[in-house]
């Protein structure tokens, strides 16, 4: 009879998997309603495509690379499936060494492999003030480790966004809701292949 009963019941539903958004102004929506930042339009497209996320919040306005490096484990004490890192930013903005920011950068990837979290790394460019060959050295770190096993690799977070005036807010460095809308577009089909290769617990 209990045996009956438990057959009848309809199955666990399994818990949504638990998406770490590491980054900078860009991922944290500076500037924005809460509801219009890439955070929030990443799980409402998600969800809109069938995806039941719990996205933390690990997005901090002004953050380095190191910044990131340092709360990881802050942030990750609750446990994660996936993660997508977006930092970069503003070690260009700083003129940072392009080394440190590498040596941040694999640390982070690092942890994340040793505990089995797929990443999806989103590049930056750094501002062509900064010259040439710096500008070649930094695009260069994120070209080497997006090439790095586990790690899903966009080259550059504000494709098609950066420099468009009708997409940017009057800083003209922080995407406006539109220009985030179309950041999370091109993004989604390497979020759910992400989402695809996590394994939640």
């Amino acid at each position: 009879m209990v045996l009956s009963v438990v057959a009848a019941m309809p199955a666990a539903r399994a818990a949504a998997p638990r998406l770490l958004v590491l980054g900078d102004s860009l991922s944290a929506g500076y500037g924005l309603p809460h509801d219009q930042g890439f955070e929030a339009q990443l799980q409402q497209a998600l969800k809109a495509h069938g995806h039941d996320v719990t996205i933390i919040d690990g997005a901090v306005s002004g953050d380095t690379s190191a910044g990131g490096r340092a709360r990881l484990d802050w942030v990750l004490a609750d446990g994660a499936d996936a993660a997508i890192v977006e930092l970069g930013a503003n070690d260009g903005l700083r003129g940072l060494d392009p080394k440190e920011m590498e040596a941040n950068l694999t640390a982070i990837l690092d942890t994340l492999a040793d505990r089995h979290i797929p990443v999806l790394l989103t590049g930056m460019y750094a501002p062509p003030n900064l010259g040439p060959d710096y500008e070649a050295a930094f695009r260069a770190v994120f070209d080497r480790l997006g090439k790095r096993p586990g790690v899903l690799y966009d080259p550059f977070f504000l494709k098609g966004v950066a420099t468009v005036d009708d997409l940017n807010q009057a800083d003209r460095m922080h995407p406006n809701p539109e220009g985030v809308r179309r950041i999370v577009a091109r993004l989604l089909p390497l979020v759910e292949q992400l989402l695809a290769e996590a394994k939640p617990a």
